[in-house]
């Protein structure tokens, strides 16, 4: 048979229990067993002070576990083409065209070029230009094209969107939000910037302190 209890363990229960168990040299096994029955299924104690304050206690500190369980975002995936990413750095034509192939599907044009390069130097060097365009031929989503372009790479610290309305800039915007919840190609190159905003899930408090 094996060891179901150790002797400094027996020594433990005849200082706790004392004469409940026997006399000074012996123990009577069946009121032994009897009193690690009760002490088994004793109540747990009471807390100490107001009830009411121990239960709010109790409940904020589950619901901070919880939210830390849920800023907890793990480990970031790996980035999956180092190579794309790479050259989309200091290409914002082949930006385009690699992580937004359903927005930049149509050929582009001799305009379209001038205008991707003077984003290319106020992006990445400074400066103003102003640009006009046919109805239809992309200007906003190369604006915002050019807008997550600057963001992802860390061209500017703080980027502007400016639109005609607020209306319209709320649109720009919910087109961004679009693309980096739903855009397999920048998570895969971005983990640093996308993964995280995946798991926000749209609850922006989550952002406080996630890890």
């Amino acid at each position: 048979m094996a060891e179901v209890i150790n002797e400094r363990q027996l020594h433990r229960h005849r200082t706790r229990a004392g004469l409940n168990i026997g006399d000074g040299s012996t123990i009577d096994l069946l009121r032994y067993v009897a009193w690690l029955v009760l002490i088994r299924h004793a109540p747990a104690p009471e807390p100490e002070g107001d009830p009411y304050e121990v239960l709010k206690e109790r409940a904020r500190a589950r619901n901070l576990a919880l939210s830390q369980a849920g800023r907890d975002i793990g480990e970031l995936p790996a980035v999956v083409n180092p190579e794309r990413k790479a050259r989309a750095a200091d290409d914002f034509r082949f930006f385009c065209e690699a992580y937004f192939p359903t927005a930049f599907y149509l050929p582009w044009s001799p305009d379209h070029f001038k205008v991707i390069a003077k984003i290319e130097r106020a992006v990445r060097s400074g400066g103003l230009f102003a640009h006009a365009m046919p109805r239809g031929s992309g200007k906003s989503t190369l604006t915002t094209a050019a807008a997550v372009w600057a963001m992802l790479f860390g061209w500017s610290p703080f980027v502007s969107l400016i639109a005609a309305s607020a209306d319209r800039a709320r649109s720009l915007l919910d087109n961004i939000k679009t693309w980096f919840e739903t855009n397999q190609l920048l998570l895969d190159d971005f983990p640093e910037a996308i993964f995280p905003i995946r798991k926000l899930g749209r609850i922006t408090n989550r952002q406080q302190g996630q890890t």
